[in-house]
């Protein structure tokens, strides 16, 4: 069964990466290799504008759970950027077992 709309079903492979908060987002940033990293980096940003415009088509407290899931998508996104674009790793360098927790998040 699907989890994102039709219009992205390109992007179903990714659907582990549909997480509900930054904290389940953050370890499977550290639990992933950066070949899994930029294979999903690579798909979700080829189609991130669009993926945005298709959200914004939906007032938060309204959107279909698939359009939840799409975000969430790209909050994904979001999470793997620095580590792909520019450290070319999961964590944070030099940050040893430093942790950032957060405790308010935008959620529809």
């Amino acid at each position: 069964m699907s989890v994102l709309p039709t219009e992205f079903a390109d992007l179903e492979p990714f659907a582990d990466w549909v997480l509900p908060n930054e904290e389940q987002r953050y370890a499977k940033r550290l639990g992933s290799t950066m070949t899994e990293m930029q294979a999903f980096y690579d798909a979700i940003t080829a189609r991130a504008e669009e993926a945005l415009s298709y959200c914004d088509k939906f007032p938060l407290d309204e959107m279909p759970e698939d359009v939840v899931n799409l975000m969430r998508l790209l909050y994904s996104m979001i999470t793997v950027s620095f580590p792909v674009e520019c450290w070319k790793q999961p964590r944070v360098p030099d940050s040893g077992a430093t942790s950032l927790d957060c405790v308010y998040e935008p959620i529809p």
